[in-house]
């Protein structure tokens, strides 16, 4: 049967749980992580003529246990980069990067922020924007009394999806700014594939342990990968 909204995100399934048939998906896309297990997400359409939608992963709507299984498969993937410091992208990369850093053995995060306080500056901060709020361009920053954390670490940063590169590559401008260059990006998932033309100088140091297609709707309803 299919998953009332609230139900998603809930359960790591066992590998082979979630079966696709031939003609799509309807209304769920089973998202696999590296060991095989799967994690159900639900299909949202696209704004604008209804035949463009992607696989939703809202990590503060999931349960610890789906959380826990994510951040657990992150870590793995990025031990081999072996951070110093873990940067947490606002809003849904924030537990995430608490999460991970704490299995890293890692006393604390840097979070960046989306709030202006009074004593922030202007050169550490830049505009972003994501799919899901394409109408709503924020401000990012960088608390400038974290700027010691960072000077000569190895620095890796932490969001839950990357989908169009927009918000990722804001980060990095703003890294870039203060002469830091990470040496890994970690993501809960990467949404399809548009994100390569803005990170695609990035290579093999993004990782991720889930991934979905774009999808395209098909003469019955069903999703497949555009």
């Amino acid at each position: 049967m299919p998953l009332e909204p609230h139900q998603f995100w809930q359960s790591v399934d066992a590998p082979g749980t979630h079966v696709s048939n031939i003609q799509g998906w309807l209304d769920s896309y089973p998202a696999t992580l590296p060991d095989g297990r799967q994690i159900l997400l639900p299909i949202r359409i696209l704004p604008g003529d209804g035949k463009s939608a992607v696989a939703s992963l809202i990590i503060n709507q999931a349960s610890f246990v789906v959380e826990d299984a994510i951040a657990a498969a992150m870590a793995g993937l990025l031990g081999p980069f072996e951070p110093d410091i873990i940067i947490g992208v606002p809003t849904l990369g924030l537990p995430l990067a608490n999460n991970v850093a704490r299995r890293l053995d890692h006393s604390r995060m840097v979070a960046l922020g989306t709030s202006r306080k009074f004593w922030y500056r202007d050169d550490l901060s830049t505009p972003m924007s994501s799919i899901t709020s394409p109408e709503q361009v924020k401000t990012i920053f960088l608390d400038p009394r974290l700027l010691p954390l960072l000077e000569g670490k190895r620095v890796a940063v932490i969001d839950d999806v990357i989908s169009s590169g927009t918000s990722m590559a804001a980060v990095m401008a703003l890294l870039d700014r203060i002469g830091v260059a990470p040496v890994a990006v970690a993501a809960a998932m990467l949404q399809g594939t548009f994100w390569q033309d803005k990170l695609d100088h990035w290579g093999d140091r993004i990782v991720a342990p889930l991934a979905s297609p774009r999808l395209a709707r098909t003469a019955s309803g069903h999703w497949l990968p555009a």
